[in-house]
């Protein structure tokens, strides 16, 4: 079996592998939509800001449930390893009081793990969190490790997968120590033209909690744009 087909292989178990609802813990039905735009500022193209919008329809996508906007400042090291840092505005608003106002400041190594000559990456992303509510005083750390497999499927269009695990790092009066989210996806991209790429899928999210854990099962459509 060759290398990215053992890659392909390993990732899909992963996947599986992944936690899945229990009877009687709670599911729900999200739709996300997300825009993410990666945009240029210097000739040698190492610097580059990200600018993203998140909206999540909670509640069998009855409402928007969360809004996030998160941007960033980053430098690539070389063609395969970037440094980014930034700040993410993330508003929870779950049925019911109990509005959340969130502000994040992150930092994140991204390392392209894998390219071969037929089109297929492997990327990983570290993202270190420092989470700030303005309901507590109190800052939350949190370690999410991403790992992204795109393999062409066609002339134009690329399978997705990737899976991703939140770790929180201590706990807060709004956040629970250890393993907290676990998101697996899988899609296709869509180009649109040379800069823009939609890639819908479907996401499933695993939420840790210390009553019942929650499963949701989401709709997810991503629209990226390159600069």
């Amino acid at each position: 079996m060759r290398a990215p087909q053992r890659l392909a292989t390993a990732l899909t178990v992963m996947l599986i592998a992944a936690p899945t609802a229990a009877a009687g813990e709670e599911q729900d039905f999200n739709v996300w939509t997300g825009q993410f735009a990666t945009i240029d500022i210097d000739r040698h193209d190492r610097v580059f800001v990200r600018l993203e919008a998140q909206e999540r329809f909670t509640n069998d996508a009855d409402r928007l449930g969360q809004l996030l906007l998160r941007p960033a400042v980053g430098y690539r090291i070389s063609d395969t390893v970037s440094l980014v840092g930034g700040y993410a505005y993330v508003l929870t608003n779950p049925p019911g009081p109990g509005e959340v106002n969130e502000h994040r400041i992150f930092q994140e190594l991204n390392v392209r793990l894998l390219k071969t000559a037929g089109g297929t990456t492997l990327d990983s992303r570290t993202r270190f969190e420092q989470r700030l509510f303005e309901e507590d005083g109190k800052a939350a750390l949190r370690l999410r490790q991403f790992v992204q497999l795109r393999a062409p499927i066609s002339a134009k269009n690329k399978a997705v997968i990737y899976t991703e695990p939140f770790v929180a790092l201590n706990e807060t009066p709004l956040q629970r120590d250890g393993l907290a989210l676990w998101r697996n996806f899988a899609g296709i991209s869509v180009p649109l033209n040379d800069k823009i790429e939609m890639v819908p899928g479907y996401l499933n999210q695993y939420v840790f909690r210390n009553g019942d854990n929650r499963i949701d099962h989401t709709a997810n459509i991503n629209v990226f744009m390159n600069f």
